[in-house]
């Protein structure tokens, strides 16, 4: 105690005595004085046990406090906030339900790729959108992906979903005569993305795993998105190791629930394919800030590569089980927005790729085997047909490489776009001449409605539009979700050497312009419906399809769902 009971109880008595020494006689008074000191002694025997008795709930408390911390430290599944056994206060319910912060989402698509984000960027993502705990665990959807994580977020578990189904078909594409047809449909369909994206997380350790369920231009094959771990720990940074599709081009750095028309621009997948694309090893990592972007990876063969039952495949280029030095190569994507406004976006950067070994896939002595490389692209609408550009194999291939700007602008609601590449083929062997080929495309996206196309720092490209929850499709409200008008200008030459003597260095791909035209509505930011039509002209190839030149028109829809 902080104060004497006996100094105080003393004072007491001796007052009391003190004034009463007038009023009785001396034997009067000392009986008094006998009471009064037994009251006293009684008085602070009671106060030394109350005094013992408090030290000892103290202690006893004290020993309880120190066992149930101990024994939350020692136990992995003790919650946050609390010790096991000790009651939940009224504050602290075991089912809660903290709903979204107005205003905290745009509406815009979640990515086709597994959520791979630092573990403070996860935890404000969390803190946006409505959550529902249960017992510590919490359940919520960040960034509009269901997931799963413990109450710090150290241990989290998302899935996501990213479906583009395709319909359509050809008309006035008839072949020539003497040609062969081609898978020219009328109309068709084709599951041309089921990717289901699994995000495991512990703290800045994230492993992404997506498998895709339309991995091929038709119906029917299974496959692999990716497969990697990475780290994010980093301000800012992630490093990849694994099956990733490594950053290159800035389409190819968009979701593909962001693209303006259905398909890439043909430059830029083909110019990916050479040693990026979807499942290929990678080692490297991307950074980002609010101006500038930069990316690199290493590269090596693309996932299926090595088994002999994907010969067939022309996704993932074919494979074979006589490979006995898998292609290497790498990638460098740089991008920056010098002017940052309310109203514009300027974007500028550059890309460049090289497969600077090529595949030896002979079974023969690795250090003497002929390598090939070879390129085609289908006009932009992907349901299985056969592609009218194409160079064929092109033999004694030591290294494959493209270089090339890109270029944007958002100006309010309008954004366009574009990238040149030049690809490039040095080949190894008397006679033989380096092979080039190049191409471009400029694209142009207005908004009628809903919020525009902004800019993703993230991805260092421009993302879909987005719808608020406010705004969201309901005729009996007179909303409408996001409506927006895309125009596409694309063109890629595959001819090379065209005039040269020795026959071996005349590569006749074709030359394949198309001009597309569509609409893509968003009625929430989870749905949309997309439609294009295309018309394309191709100069002659050496492709059975098109040995005389070709034109024809397309008209295509998709319906898209991203979670």
């Amino acid at each position: 105690m902080a104060f004497s009971f006996r100094r105080t109880t003393g004072l007491l008595a001796t007052t009391t005595l003190v004034s009463l020494l007038p009023l009785c006689g001396h034997a009067r008074a000392a009986d008094q004085m006998q009471i009064m000191e037994r009251q006293i002694q009684a008085m602070q025997a009671q106060l030394t046990s109350m005094k013992k008795e408090h030290a000892e709930e103290v202690k006893r408390a004290r020993a309880v406090l120190a066992h149930q911390r101990e024994e939350a430290e020692n136990n992995p599944y003790a919650q946050r906030g609390r010790y096991i056994g000790q009651p939940r206060t009224a504050a602290q319910p075991f089912i809660s339900v903290r709903p979204a912060k107005a205003g905290a989402d745009e509406g815009r698509p979640p990515s086709d790729r597994a959520d791979v984000s630092s573990w403070a960027d996860f935890q404000r993502a969390t803190s946006q959108d409505e959550e529902v705990s249960v017992g510590g665990i919490k359940v919520g959807f960040p960034n509009g992906r269901p997931t799963i994580q413990s109450s710090d977020g150290a241990y989290a578990l998302s899935i996501g979903l990213a479906y583009h189904e395709d319909f359509g078909g050809f008309f006035n594409s008839g072949p020539r005569p003497g040609e062969a047809r081609g898978a020219f449909n009328g109309f068709t369909t084709n599951q041309r993305r089921l990717r289901i994206p699994f995000m495991f997380r512990y703290k800045n350790w994230v492993a992404a795993v997506t498998p895709d369920f339309g991995a091929n231009h038709n119906d029917g094959y299974v496959g692999l998105y990716e497969g990697n771990l990475n780290y994010t720990g980093l301000h800012n940074t992630i490093l990849t190791v694994g099956y990733f599709q490594p950053r290159v081009t800035e389409e190819d750095s968009e979701s593909s629930n962001d693209f303006f028309t259905l398909e890439r621009p043909s430059i830029t997948d083909m110019v990916r394919n050479i040693a990026a694309g979807d499942a290929r090893f990678s080692v490297g990592g991307l950074h980002y800030e609010k101006r500038w972007w930069i990316a690199g990876y290493f590269t090596g063969q693309e996932w299926g590569h090595r088994n002999a039952s994907d010969m067939n495949s022309t996704y993932y280029g074919g494979g074979s089980g006589t490979t006995v030095d898998s292609q290497t190569g790498a990638t460098l994507r740089v991008a920056g927005r010098p002017i940052v406004t309310k109203d514009v976006d300027l974007h500028v950067g550059a890309s460049a790729i090289s497969a600077f070994k090529v595949a030896c896939n002979t079974g023969a002595d690795p250090n003497h085997c002929t390598r090939s490389t070879s390129f085609g692209q289908r006009p932009e609408f992907d349901i299985g047909e056969a592609n009218l550009a194409a160079t064929g194999a092109i033999s004694n291939a030591a290294e494959v490489w493209a270089a090339g700007p890109e270029l944007g602008l958002r100006w309010r609601r309008l954004l366009v776009k574009g990238e040149y590449y030049h690809v490039g083929v040095q080949r190894s062997g008397p006679g033989l001449k380096s092979a080039g080929f190049q191409g471009w495309y400029g694209s142009a996206a207005y908004t009628l409605f809903g919020n525009p196309r902004m800019y993703n720092i993230k991805e260092g490209a421009f993302g879909a539009p987005g719808v608020k929850a406010s705004e969201e499709f309901n005729p009996a409200l007179n909303q409408w979700g996001a409506l927006e008008v895309v125009g596409h200008y694309s063109v890629i030459d595959l001819n090379s050497g065209l005039n040269d003597a020795n026959a071996k260095n005349v590569i006749r791909g074709g030359q394949q312009t198309v001009w597309t035209g569509g609409m893509n509505w968003y009625p929430n930011r989870h749905f949309a419906i997309k439609v294009d039509y295309s018309h394309f002209i191709v100069s002659r190839s050496n492709q059975a399809t098109n040995t005389a030149g070709r034109t024809g028109n397309s008209v295509a829809a998709r319906i898209q769902a991203a979670f």
